[in-house]
């Protein structure tokens, strides 16, 4: 009886510790609360994604990101003028109404820009840190992927949308070399926005540049062996249905000594542990 008892109790206990969190996260000023950027544009005031203009942000990463991605996150923070200028940028992004037509590669442009501007922005908010990985909480606290939510049209859109729920399901694979999470083992964070009149001279330049970078893959001849960034497992199916599709696919960008091993049967496939660490200038 005495062991039923006990049993009881520790259930009691653990049902309040899960009532406590749930209370917690609903708590008004709490952590768990959604954090917006961009604003809310009047019906008439919307406009297709084909007029939004990215000079702004092209701008900002010229002055603040450098050839090999790293951002100047600490100079960007304490200069006001660029942040309004951030965040004056956001506002723009949130003009664009999703469902009045534009072309792909404008709306390709438009969402690996906003992904990547609402990263910078949501680093900018929490700088210093010294990973994204310390603002992604799974259960109690502040999720920047889930809760960094950008206005566009009457929506909004969190990194974690953005990524999987629109770019994802437009066809185009080479998206996952161009959005950047703010992590050493992301791709390259251009010095340039996206546009859509450069937008496929960008995406194979940046799919190439990835590739070239030990980072992300490294080659043993000799062995035979590939080690390809963690990254192409996570999203292997956006690549080809099998392993030797997605290969082929991905090959045309790798180096030539890369590229002779992936079509050896005997070749050895294995992925490189994720670099989190902040994609800061100041730690380069």
């Amino acid at each position: 009886m005495r062991k039923y008892r006990v049993q009881i109790y520790q259930l009691f206990l653990s049902t309040l510790g899960i009532i406590g969190v749930i209370i917690v996260s609903m708590a008004p000023g709490s952590a768990k609360a959604d954090r917006f950027v961009g604003q809310k544009w009047a019906s008439n005031q919307q406009i297709s994604v084909d007029q939004i203009r990215h000079d702004e942000f092209n701008t900002l990463l010229k002055r603040y990101v450098d050839a090999d991605g790293y951002v100047d996150y600490k100079s960007w923070q304490a200069s006001r003028a660029d942040r309004g200028h951030l965040q004056n940028y956001l506002k723009q992004l949130s003009k664009a109404n999703p469902k009045l037509s534009a072309g792909k590669p404008a709306r390709l442009a438009y969402w690996i820009n906003a992904y990547n501007a609402v990263t910078i922005e949501g680093i900018l908010q929490v700088y210093p840190t010294s990973s994204i990985r310390n603002h992604t909480a799974k259960l109690v606290g502040y999720n920047i992927w889930k809760q960094l939510k950008l206005q566009v049209g009457d929506g909004q859109y969190s990194l974690e949308e953005i990524e999987h729920q629109v770019l994802r399901k437009m066809g185009e694979p080479r998206i996952h070399f161009a959005i950047v999470c703010a992590s050493v083992g992301c791709p390259r964070l251009r010095n340039e926005a996206y546009t859509a009149s450069h937008l496929e001279s960008q995406l194979a330049e940046n799919t190439q540049d990835f590739f070239s970078r030990s980072q992300h893959l490294q080659v043993d001849a000799s062995r035979k062996t590939l080690k390809l960034s963690s990254l192409i497992d996570w999203f292997a199916s956006d690549f080809g249905t099998t392993q030797s599709q997605q290969l082929q696919y991905l090959g045309r960008y790798m180096p030539k000594n890369a590229q002779q091993l992936i079509h050896d049967p005997k070749t050895k496939l294995s992925y490189l542990k994720y670099n989190w660490n902040l994609n800061d200038r100041s730690r380069k």
